[in-house]
C-alpha cells in the first residue's frame, strides 16, 4: 500500500509543474552599464545619509556642485567591483563633482569594515540605513545617478560601470 502511494505521488509530481495559463510576456529590462536619460529632470530625493562619525548629508539640499550618487552595498559583487573606479573618478573630479557612495547595507559596521579593508581615500562611507534612496530611485544595485548643481537628474546607469570610459566621462563633463 505504501509502495502504491509513493508511486502515485511520484507520477503526479511532473503534472503539478504543468501550467495551463499562457506564459506572461517578458518584462522590459534596462541595459546594464548604459547611460539612461529617461528620468532627466527628476529632483534628487530628500534623503539624509549618515556617516559612521555621525555627520549627515541631506541630499535634497544639494552640495552646490553636481553630484554623482552611487547606491551600493557590501554584499553586492558588482558594487564592490566598481568602488575603486568610483574612488578614482572622485579623485579626478575633485572640487568639481561630488561622488557620493550611499550604502544600502542594513549594518553600519559592515560599511566601516569595508572602508577599513579597502583603500578608498576619495570616498566617504555614507549610509542610508532605511534604504529610502533605493525606493526613491526605484532600481536594484548598483545604480548611479548624476544630478546637476540644481539637484535635477541628468542621467543614470543601472548596474556596474567602467567609470574611466570615455563616453561616461564626456557625459559627466556636459554637466560641469
Amino acid at each position: 500500500m505504501i509502495r502504491l502511494s509513493v508511486t502515485i505521488l511520484f507520477a503526479a509530481l511532473p503534472l503539478s509543474a504543468c501550467d495551463r495559463q499562457p506564459a506572461a510576456p517578458a518584462q522590459e529590462s534596462r541595459a546594464v552599464g548604459v547611460i539612461d536619460r529617461g528620468a532627466a529632470g527628476t529632483p534628487v530625493p530628500d534623503v539624509t545619509l549618515v556617516r559612521g562619525d555621525g555627520e549627515t548629508l541631506a541630499l535634497g539640499k544639494g552640495t552646490g556642485r553636481p553630484m554623482l550618487v552611487n547606491l551600493w552595498a557590501t554584499w553586492c559583487a558588482p558594487c564592490v567591483k566598481e568602488m575603486p573606479l568610483l574612488d578614482r573618478l572622485a579623485a579626478d573630479y575633485d572640487g568639481r563633482l561630488d561622488v557620493i557612495a550611499a550604502s544600502q547595507d542594513l549594518d553600519a559596521e559592515a560599511i566601516d569594515a569595508f572602508f577599513a579593508e579597502n583603500d578608498l581615500p576619495h570616498l566617504d562611507p555614507w549610509h542610508d540605513a532605511e534604504t529610502r534612496l533605493s525606493f526613491a530611485v526605484g532600481a536594484g544595485l548598483p545604480i548611479t545617478v548624476l544630478y546637476d548643481e540644481a539637484g535635477r537628474e541628468t542621467w543614470r546607469i543601472v548596474g556596474d560601470a567602467d567609470w574611466g570610459r570615455a563616453d561616461i566621462r564626456a557625459a559627466i563633463d556636459e554637466v560641469l
